[in-house]
């Protein structure tokens, strides 16, 4: 199961919406959990074993680090060396684009273009040197992260902390003006929200009016629509991490989707409480806008490639179906709005820290005023 909508209220989980049975993107590091807790607590022992996090350096001033066992320089497993131990391997459980991409900085490679957990068998018994390595990505040196103080690596046993570097990389930016500019306030019936309501692009009280009213389709719902524009300022194209073959042909909208989450948008209160969300699954990347002398070289039409060249801008314009966030049930006042694309990592670029633009909301019931907008990381 992947993608899971809940309103909280369900008996079990296939009462959710989701993508379907089996049909998932989802790596092995990206299992959820649960912690459940009764009103009156048990008095049980505890299983985990707590653990704290410090920086590297505060334990590990003097690490040193290598690459080893790819195909080129640029690739392969990460060793970790303290004084006068040998060589030994990082666990991988955690390890996500953020930690890979210090460590192409650190060696002087470029950029992180993939994270990978890998098996390694070794007749060592501890050939894992550190655990619970957590970047915020912008690290000029893998000691400036935290770790685990004592080691636990959960998991397949040799599971460790690989990467590939490259020295050219996209880099989508955000264009937060559009997004002031075209913010506006649309209402609309949900019989023309029915394609969008598939794609789980509409509050979950909508869902609950589907099911309970017989004439649920003249229900009107508030849409917060606005127009998202993102350049590729990289040195290389943008594109899906999805092998083409396996694009998700959806028959409403009659096109495919070449990633689950491309963008996210998000309405949160005063206190950090996310109160409306909205997603934007990247069914279309393609070249809609060039700098003089680019030549565009993605299109959707005919199964074309996807993906944003170098110097050319995707646009999403805000009358495109999920292009919004269902506000129906949001009461008048100020709120924060954030706008994220490639909001998970899950796509190598020279920087996330301009992938996200986080705005001011000034919501009436009658008008919305988007204001003050800043560029930051999802």
């Amino acid at each position: 199961m992947d993608n899971m909508f809940c309103d909280g209220r369900e008996d079990y989980l296939g009462m959710c919406r989701f993508d379907g049975w089996g049909n998932s993107d989802c790596e092995s590091s990206e299992a959820a959990g649960v912690i459940c807790t009764h009103d009156k607590e048990e008095d049980l022992p505890s299983r985990s074993i707590s653990t704290r996090r410090i920086k590297i350096k505060e334990r590990h001033p003097r690490l040193q680090t290598r690459l080893t066992g790819g195909r080129n320089p640029s690739e392969g497993r990460v060793e970790i060396k303290f004084p006068d131990q040998d060589w030994k391997l990082v666990c991988g459980d955690g390890w996500s684009l953020l930690e890979a991409g210090v460590i192409c900085r650190q060696l002087n490679l470029g950029y992180a273009s993939d994270a990978i957990q890998m098996t390694f068998h070794s007749d060592k018994k501890e050939f894992i040197g550190i655990s619970g390595i957590q970047c915020h990505g912008n690290e000029h040196h893998i000691t400036e992260c935290l770790h685990d103080t004592s080691i636990q690596c959960p998991g397949a046993r040799g599971n460790v902390a690989s990467v590939v570097c490259k020295r050219d990389m996209a880099d989508l930016v955000i264009d937060h003006i559009e997004l002031m500019r075209t913010a506006h306030l649309e209402d609309r019936p949900l019989f023309w929200l029915q394609c969008a309501m598939e794609e789980n692009c509409v509050a979950s009280e909508a869902y609950r009016i589907q099911k309970e009213s017989a004439d649920w389709t003249r229900e009107t719902r508030r849409l917060l629509k606005f127009t998202a524009r993102i350049l590729n300022a990289g040195t290389a194209d943008f594109r899906p991490s999805v092998p083409k073959h396996l694009w998700e042909w959806h028959m409403c909208h009659m096109h495919y989707h070449s990633m689950e989450v491309f963008a996210t948008f998000d309405i949160i209160d005063s206190s950090g409480k996310r109160i409306a969300e909205g997603h934007k699954a990247s069914f279309c990347l393609e070249d809609n806008l060039c700098m003089p002398g680019v030549k565009p070289r993605y299109k959707c039409a005919n199964y074309g490639d996807q993906g944003i060249s170098v110097n050319c801008t995707d646009i999403y314009r805000y009358n495109i179906d999920c292009q919004w966030i269902d506000i129906s049930e949001l009461e008048a006042g100020h709120y924060t709005l954030k706008v994220a694309v490639n909001p998970e990592f899950k796509i190598g670029e020279m920087s996330f820290e301009n992938n996200a633009a986080k705005c001011q909301l000034l919501y009436t019931e009658s008008q919305a005023f988007v204001y003050d907008c800043i560029i930051g990381r999802p």
